[in-house]
């Protein structure tokens, strides 16, 4: 495990909050700017692609691609993909 690992729960859920508060404010930034409906069908069409995106990466890969590769971060996952061709 690396140094910078976080390993203490409450501070894994302080930073979960802290990324859902960043996504709200990001997106009411959005919508504030751009209040139409047509702005917060895209938002939530590229937010849901991306979750999905990120599930691929660290769930299905994981899973049912290489079960012996952990992936730590997109970084690492960039790293596996470059290596892997």
């Amino acid at each position: 495990m690396a140094r910078g690992d976080l390993q203490n729960p409450r501070w894994m859920y302080v930073k979960a909050v802290l990324f859902v508060v960043g996504g709200v404010l990001g997106s009411a930034s959005i919508l504030l700017e751009s209040p139409r409906l047509k702005t917060a069908a895209l938002l939530a069409l590229t937010v849901w692609c991306f979750s999905r995106a990120y599930f691929f990466v660290f769930y299905v890969i994981e899973r049912w691609i290489d079960p012996g590769f952990r992936f730590s971060g997109l970084v690492d996952f960039a790293q596996w993909l470059v290596r892997r061709r």
